[in-house]
């Protein structure tokens, strides 16, 4: 055992499951709904507890079993039978080389939250999670790190697939399963409700960006220069692709947004990640830059173009990164995180950037009829849906939107239509004509 080996794996340990509990909780909380914050806190944090207890009992020997088939490991380190204290995993605890890798089995199944967010009950989400990782995250780590048939000297001869921290294991899996369940359950009745708290979309991305170095560089195993270079790498990925994302939204709708400056952020970590042991710092900033305008197409093309109501766009990010790196590195590949643009359906972005976040893009005008071009419902005045979204959610809370809390003229006048007389009892009318009109005795006691 190697004392400094030993000590920073601990440490990664502690941030990756950081990553989860709280940043990938805030990240999405950010981009719902106010009214589903909690359910989208609970779903993370249940799903924590799960994983943890099946990865206990059965995921850690399928994954990491001395199975013969190359398909699973088999049973038999269910519940950890024959591993201790004392048991090595190279110059590692085996205990805690099982409790690393239990963090990656916890955030793995939470970033397909995103593609279900606000359409599934908490039963659902508990009974996908657990099956999903048992059926398909444990077999996919023994094919890859578990010694399995895509490792070394298996299908591929002796070299085998080459994914440093988990592009293929991690992203890749998580990608398509968000895919095939937005796929399943169909769009929402409302796609448009831009996020109700940037503020913590950006906490939530700053601490994901803070654990990914855990997530990468402990994948080194070792306290090493190979686990400093992973950092500094996974480091300089995050910070082209953001900037890249900023600037491509600036080039097509004239505004970068938080929302959108984060999202990129996302893409780069996810982007590298495979790659992460393999690349110097030149390659990775390319990676990074590619990657934050690739994956915003990717957005837009999954979302707007082809219908595909993946809440908070986990594949658009992690599976299109995941393309990207195999084409790239030849070989090395993966995707991550949720990102999260979003796209209204008739072409207008929704930049969530700034304290509301609410930026439409400019639209070609028919040149033949001299007046814009609008998607559906006739023609209507730019703006007006937004008005309308407006009006619906405000009936459907039964609500009444008072525009004041101001008196104007002697009127106060609520979004309804209503109109109510000033404390002076004098109404615009007859304030115009120069007299007033006493109010009842009755009025002027429930005014006191």
């Amino acid at each position: 055992m190697n004392g400094a080996d030993t000590a920073w794996i601990i440490t990664a340990t502690a941030l990756v499951l950081f990553m989860t509990l709280p940043g990938l909780a805030l990240f999405y909380g950010g981009l719902v709904r106010a009214r589903n914050v909690l359910s989208v806190f609970m779903h993370c944090y249940a799903i924590a507890c799960l994983m943890s207890v099946l990865w206990f009992g059965f995921g850690y020997s399928i994954a990491f079993g001395p199975g013969t088939g190359g398909l699973w490991g088999g049973l038999s380190k269910a519940f950890l039978t024959g591993v201790d204290a004392d048991s090595l995993s190279g110059t590692l605890p085996e205990i805690l080389f099982f409790a690393f890798q239990m963090t990656f089995a916890i955030i793995t199944p939470a970033l397909i939250v995103g593609a279900y967010v606000e359409r599934v009950g908490f039963g659902f989400v508990l009974l996908f999670s657990g099956l999903w990782m048992l059926v398909v995250y444990a077999p996919v780590v023994h094919w890859i790190w578990g010694g399995g048939m895509l490792a070394d000297g298996g299908i591929f001869g002796e070299t085998g697939v080459r994914d440093f921290a988990g592009g293929i294991v991690v992203h890749e899996t998580a990608g398509l399963a968000a895919l095939l369940l937005a796929l399943f359950l169909g769009p929402r009745r409302t796609t448009t409700t831009p996020p109700h708290n940037p503020g913590y979309v950006m906490i939530g991305a700053a601490m994901l960006w803070v654990g990914w170095f855990g997530f990468n560089g402990g994948s080194q195993l070792a306290a090493d220069g190979g686990a400093a270079m992973a950092i500094t790498v996974t480091h300089l990925s995050a910070a082209s692709a953001s900037l890249a994302w900023a600037l491509w939204e600036k080039v097509k709708f004239g505004k970068a947004s938080l929302v959108g400056l984060v999202t990129g952020t996302i893409a780069g970590l996810a982007s590298i990640t495979p790659a992460s042991g393999f690349v110097g710092p030149v390659e990775a900033l390319v990676i990074g830059a590619v990657a934050g305008v690739l994956c915003q197409e990717a957005v837009h093309l999954f979302r707007v173009k082809l219908r595909v109501d993946d809440s908070l766009d986990v594949f658009a990010v992690h599976g299109v990164g995941g393309y990207l790196r195999y084409d790239h590195d030849r070989g090395v590949r993966g995707g991550h995180l949720d990102g999260a643009a979003w796209r209204s359906r008739g072409g207008r972005d929704l930049d969530r950037g700034g304290d509301r976040g609410a930026d439409q893009a400019r639209r070609p005008r028919d040149t033949a009829a001299g007046e814009p071009r609008h998607r559906d419902r006739g023609a209507r005045p730019r703006g007006a849906w937004r008005a309308g979204l407006r009006r619906r959610l405000l009936r459907r809370a039964g609500l009444r939107l008072h525009f004041a809390a101001r008196l104007r003229r002697g009127r106060a006048v609520s979004f309804s239509g209503g109109i109510h007389e000033n404390r002076q009892g004098l109404s615009r009318r007859s304030q115009c004509a120069g007299h007033a009109h006493p109010r009842r005795r009755g009025d002027q006691e429930a005014w006191r």
